[in-house]
């Protein structure tokens, strides 16, 4: 079934290390080896081997149209024709400018990276250069990129692999990285106090996707808000998932909260690489050319990433619809897999919002990294495997969300549906 992609991966493993250019791709929590994708269209990905899957992953997030969506792709298809890069300013990077600070009513200006992780690693370097301070608090199981501070305690790929320690991120980078639980307002508090005049920033994923999709409480984040401001620490909300994902003004709409600083990544790429943070002009002026914290990139405000993003943004700004369309989509889809898992006898649970969800083979609430990492890991192996071999593809690993995209349908969900039941009576 998967010969094709056997094949490719073992091909790979001789000049790219582990045979993938992004650990999760390797499917080392799941075992088996990787697919190959060749093509994708709608809600389907189609593989080295000509096996059709609906995906669940959508790139990630960034697909929340399907994929090769023809407005964008004929946008990109235009633009590439004037040439893909000039290293100099083009009025697309002001409309996209424009167009986010129009959706996102507390950022003031925006800069344009080249991914999320530069993105995150640029907002930490804002805050600190605002606040003169060097110590930032960041979540476990939060995953805010790959940059030295953020691999302290990570989630996503780094609980894939287990890694708690990252061999190159130094003593004195980890010092600087304080870390609690999720959902833990006291333990932030006691953070915060324990090191008063010294936090420059709290950086959160706002519903947080890099250890299955995980719910704040209600109060946590607000309460969050509140202890920044009177402890004078910049709020930096990762929206690279979330932004444009869960409404319009991404989760800070959503949830009724504001941040100082923003990051954002996936979808206002339309699936073209790209990342961008912004926030209060007060912050925001303090960075190059404006002020002395230095920040650059070469490809930043790449004309087929900003034209695929634009494209994709005024889709989803003129079009509110689309958000009620996904989240209804995804509780049928939520509703339906509880019936099934109830049947099943496996203890479990559900996380969603929006078009964010995930399954936690857990007879407890899952709230925070502890949590979710003291789930049934292997159940969920047998069960991603046996869905996949039923054409469903889901995220290759326990501690990532699955996201939905626009083009599923009834008929797609309701074959999800039945694969799910088929899956949960085959494993143990």
């Amino acid at each position: 079934m998967y010969e094709k992609s056997k094949e490719l991966f073992e091909r790979a493993q001789h000049s790219i290390p582990g045979g993938v250019n992004s650990p999760v791709r390797a499917f080392k929590s799941v075992g088996g080896t990787p697919l190959f994708i060749t093509h994708a269209k709608g809600p389907y990905l189609y593989d080295a081997d000509g096996n059709r899957y609906i995906d669940y992953i959508a790139s990630w997030g960034p697909m929340i149209l399907g994929h090769a969506y023809e407005p964008v792709v004929n946008a990109i298809r235009e633009r590439a024709s004037q040439s893909t890069s000039f290293g100099a300013p083009t009025e697309l990077e002001i409309d996209m400018a424009e167009l986010i600070k129009s959706m996102v009513p507390n950022v003031d200006l925006v800069r344009m990276v080249s991914s999320g992780t530069e993105a995150c690693m640029s907002a930490i370097r804002l805050a600190r250069g605002f606040t003169g301070k060097n110590k930032i608090i960041k979540f476990e199981g939060h995953y805010h990129g790959h940059a030295d501070s953020f691999l302290v305690k990570a989630g996503s790929g780094v609980a894939t692999f287990n890694i708690q320690t990252v061999p190159g991120v130094t003593a004195g980078v980890a010092s600087d990285t304080l870390t609690c639980s999720f959902n833990d307002l006291e333990a932030v508090k006691q953070l915060a106090l324990s090191h008063q005049g010294e936090i420059a920033a709290i950086i959160a994923e706002p519903v947080p996707g890099n250890m299955g999709c995980i719910l704040p409480k209600t109060g946590f984040l607000e309460r969050v808000r509140k202890l920044c401001d009177e402890e004078n620490i910049v709020l930096i909300l990762d929206e690279v998932m979330t932004g444009f994902r869960l409404a319009p003004g991404g989760a800070q709409e959503r949830l009724k909260i504001q941040a100082d600083l923003v990051t954002y990544g996936k979808v206002i790429g339309g699936g073209m690489p790209v990342g961008a943070f912004g926030g209060r002009e007060e912050i925001m002026r303090h960075i190059s050319p404006l002020g002395n914290v230095y920040q650059a990139g070469t490809l930043s405000g790449n004309p087929l990433a900003m034209i695929a993003g634009l494209t994709t943004l005024k889709v989803l700004k003129n079009n509110p619809s689309v958000y009620g369309e996904l989240e209804e989509k995804t509780i049928y889809l939520k509703q339906g897999l509880e019936k099934l898992l109830v049947q099943s006898k496996f203890p479990f649970q559900i996380n969603q919002l929006g078009s964010m969800i995930s399954i936690h083979f857990s007879d407890h609430p899952v709230v925070d990294f502890a949590t979710a990492s003291s789930a049934n890991i292997d159940r969920f192996r047998k069960f991603f495997h046996a869905m996949l071999q039923k054409g469903i593809y889901l995220p290759p690993s326990a501690f990532e969300s699955w996201f939905l995209n626009n083009a599923i349908t009834k008929k797609d969900l309701d074959y999800t549906l039945e694969a799910t039941e088929e899956s949960l009576a085959e494993i143990d």
